[in-house]
């Protein structure tokens, strides 16, 4: 269910993106209003104005609504994924390399002087 809601909210942004594109500017209106074409519109001569306005808010909130969803469900799996990077301690362990836990004076922590060889 979450991979459907994430491939809506995928396409409600696409949409979005592109109907914000579709808009004209607020500087357009005067040009518009001298006869700029406004009669040839697909969506009449009063203009696409209302209606792209109405379904961008209309995307927006739906949009707004899957980002909660998703959030959500994000926020309801606490659990630690089975695959990805494991945790260090669980490095460590199996390195057989002692951990924070473990006491470190027994644990030798000069590093080897290596010798500079002359050529």
């Amino acid at each position: 269910m979450q991979v459907a809601i994430l491939m809506i909210h995928v396409a409600i942004a696409i949409a979005l993106v592109v109907l914000i594109l579709l808009q004209q500017g607020k500087g357009a209106e005067a040009g518009a209003a001298f006869g700029g074409g406004a009669s040839q519109t697909v969506f009449g001569s009063r203009g696409s104005g209302s209606f792209l306005s109405r379904t961008t808010a209309v995307l927006a909130a739906a949009f707004f609504a899957t980002s909660l969803t998703l959030a959500y469900f994000a926020s309801q799996t606490g659990d630690a994924p089975e695959v990805g990077i494991p945790d260090s301690r669980l490095i460590e362990q199996q390195r057989g390399l002692p951990t924070l836990d473990d006491e470190a004076d027994d644990v030798d922590n000069t590093a080897p002087v290596l010798e500079e060889s002359e050529e």
